[in-house]
């Protein structure tokens, strides 16, 4: 094998292990970025060749090419981190997404329960309020309907993140960042590919749906139950007791307000940009729109009037910065690592295949993705690095966007992302016991709605 594929390889395990093990991406991606460095003769390091380090120094490279990477990342996309948190933790803290989840779980009566939690946890994302907010919304609610109806807890992590990281991460018009990144890097609209777009994300849901009533199913004639003692974590009664059904939440039409007017702005076609498609208003005015309609409509739920306010947007400013820094440090990692001989050797080992562009797009990314753990950071290190091959492969851009969006969904949930590992905390469960589920709906399944979706754009549609 290629000596500089094989250490990209090394350092992408090395990521993916120490992300395994919970260290922080702060952490994390400088660590393994001067890994690359110490390995490959980076040009903009001044370096002749490996081993003529006399005057080598790695913070060159962190400051030369990581940095800029990672700053450039936080400039484009700061502002749909920074009001997307705000949304989130208004929905949060007023109880608007809990309003609309305990609704429509209201609505199974004990049946399809896996697939309702994953629809609720889809509609509140693709309605632009924050995964990790869902997540926390969800679970109690989950865990109550789940127990009612004498299912197994092994299929909750999978359920909510099935509905967080799946179709309403890729459909056509989401305001969700994966659907974002295209937009500005490839100059589409959010509804890029419309109709083929949309049949793999009606086809999606339904095979997510399907698989979870089918394991349900599976479980049950194995007499795998929501009391199960195999597990390695038990839950107290504290944790098991029902929800205050007197809670006081606001009217779920209201709360399904803001999220129709994001929806709307973001996706009307109400102006025409630079490659003369009709589109909306940014992601960042319509979630602002959204937030500021939820504050007015929803300003007296909130005690404490100006001030309990003020700590609910700082919440969200907070929340805000951890996230688009975890996301950019990231890109930075992948900006180093685009500049090494390895990487230009594995590009064009891949095109070597001579496979058709459509194909081409959905590895790299996944590939990317794959490697940062995080869907929204191999967007950014894919189209970084690849945007003008893309273009030059003569790959449409309209199924670019969209298969870039549905790849970066896939390998991105390999155990060691940090999403699967932090909702698998909060639900007490193991990888052995609930990753497989996770695995079959957000590897396996967006891979097929992947390779659908390419077969209709080569068929014209």
């Amino acid at each position: 094998m290629n000596t500089g594929i094989l250490v990209l390889l090394v350092a992408f395990i090395l990521f993916g292990v120490l992300a395994f093990k919970q260290l922080n991406a702060l952490i994390l991606a400088p660590i393994v970025t001067i890994f690359v460095l110490i390995c490959f003769d980076m040009p903009i390091l001044g370096v002749l060749s490996w081993p003529s380090t006399a005057q080598w120094d790695f913070g060159t490279g962190l400051i030369g090419a990581f940095m800029p990477n990672a700053t450039k990342y936080v400039t484009q996309y700061f502002l749909v981190f920074f009001v997307g948190a705000l949304f989130g933790a208004v929905y949060q803290f007023t109880g608007a997404a809990k309003s609309i989840a305990k609704w429509m779980a209201s609505k199974c009566h004990g049946q399809y329960v896996a697939g309702i939690i994953m629809t609720i946890t889809g509609i509140l994302t693709y309605g632009g309020i924050s995964g990790f907010v869902v997540f926390f919304v969800i679970y109690p609610i989950a865990l109550h309907v789940f127990r009612e109806a004498n299912i197994t807890r092994r299929l909750i992590p999978g359920a909510i993140s099935a509905g967080c990281w799946t179709w309403s991460m890729y459909g056509p018009g989401t305001p969700a960042i994966q659907n974002v990144i295209p937009v500005r890097e490839l100059g589409t609209t959010p509804t890029a590919a419309f109709l083929p777009s949309l049949i793999i994300t009606v086809l999606s849901y339904v095979m997510i749906f399907g698989w979870l009533e089918y394991r349900t199913a599976v479980f049950k004639k194995k007499n795998i139950l929501f009391d199960d003692v195999s597990l390695r974590t038990q839950l107290t009664e504290d944790e098991l007791r029902n929800e205050d059904k007197d809670e006081s939440l606001p009217n779920v039409w209201i709360a399904f307000i803001p999220i129709a007017l994001i929806l709307f702005f973001f996706n009307a076609p109400l102006f025409l940009n630079a490659q003369g498609n009709r589109v909306g208003l940014p992601v960042e005015t319509a979630v602002f729109i959204g937030v500021a309609v939820a504050t007015i409509l929803m300003y007296k739920r909130i005690a404490g009037g100006i001030d309990g306010w003020i700590k609910i947007f700082n919440k969200g400013a907070a929340d805000s910065g951890v996230a688009i820094l975890n996301t950019a440090i990231v890109v930075g990692f992948g900006g180093v690592v685009q500049q090494t001989q390895g990487f230009k050797d594995l590009i064009a080992a891949l095109q070597t295949f001579d496979m058709p562009p459509l194909y081409f797009v959905f590895f790299t990314v996944a590939i990317a993705a794959g490697a940062c753990g995080s869907a929204s950071g191999g967007l950014g290190v894919s189209f970084n690095a690849l945007k003008d091959t893309y273009i030059a492969i003569g790959a449409p851009l309209p199924y670019v966007h969209r298969i870039a969006a549905i790849a970066s969904g896939t390998l991105d949930s390999l155990p060691h992302q940090g999403a699967q590992i932090t909702l698998l905390g909060i639900c007490k469960l193991t990888h052995r016991e609930a990753y497989w589920d996770i695995f079959i709906t957000q590897i396996a399944i967006p891979v097929i709605a992947g390779l659908v979706f390419i077969w209709l754009g080569m068929a014209g549609m």
